[in-house]
């Protein structure tokens, strides 16, 4: 019988067993009997903790030392007359700058994407963008409120003061370090009558009450007789871009 040739696969059968079994050894000693594919996650997970355990500290840290500054401050005002006329007059504008909390009648707008269809299917002459809420829709409605003379406003909760920006990436809403999905809240302390009659007048709110008529999005409008707002607590440094040297 002639001998037969071997085929290439037969040469590689030896290689691949020898490679698969030095990769099940090494997997078995890099896992140390755990699981692989969850050892990241555990580890992230783990580091979230971590920082989040660390930022609490920061913040009490904080609360310690900001309480500290203001007896050192109101002790030094007791005895000297231009200290205390300029606390005097930081603690007048803290108000109107959003640092302390704010409590009056005003109005709640709730804004949110059109509802999901069971088929999928979108509505006639729409597309995708046309279904949801957009940056200039919310910053249209602030604008409006401003405009009519709020005594201040927040978005989801967060004060906004006058370096507060309102950015979205497609239909999450960046503020102050925070990310949020819709329905977005905006609450505002002032004259209910007159922010009404501003967002009626407002241009950009217009445009989105025109999506709200033909493509089923929310834009609803509701008085309240009584709302607290929490003083603004985010950062006040302000970040710019430099020309590259």
């Amino acid at each position: 019988m002639r001998r037969r040739r071997p085929t290439v696969w037969g040469a590689l059968v030896p290689v691949v067993a020898l490679a698969a079994g030095l990769l099940f050894a090494t997997s078995g000693q890099t896992a140390r009997g755990t699981d692989l594919r969850a050892g990241d996650v555990t580890e992230l997970s783990e580091l979230i903790r971590q920082l989040e355990t660390a930022n609490d500290a920061t913040e009490a840290q904080l609360s310690v030392l900001s309480a500290r500054a203001q007896a050192l401050t109101d002790a030094e005002a007791g005895r000297n007359g231009a200290v205390a006329a300029a606390s005097a007059a930081g603690a007048a504008e803290e108000a109107s700058a959003g640092f302390t909390a704010l409590s009056g009648a005003g109005v709640e707008i709730t804004l949110d994407d059109a509802p999901d269809t069971a088929s999928g299917d979108l509505p006639r002459g729409a597309g995708p963008d046309d279904l949801v809420i957009h940056q200039s829709d919310v910053q249209g409605v602030v604008n409006a409120l401003w405009a009519a003379g709020a005594d201040g406003v927040t978005i989801m909760g967060q004060r906004l003061i006058a370096t507060s920006a309102v950015r979205c990436v497609g239909n999450v809403l960046l503020l102050q370090g925070r990310t949020y999905s819709p329905p977005f809240v905006i609450t505002a302390v002032g004259d209910a009558d007159a922010m009404r009659d501003r967002l009626g007048e407002s241009y950009e709110v217009s445009l989105l009450q025109q999506a709200v008529d033909r493509f089923g999005l929310t834009y609803r409008v509701q008085d309240r007789s009584e709302v607290t707002l929490p003083a603004y607590d985010g950062a006040l440094d302000l970040q710019y871009a430099t020309a590259a040297g």
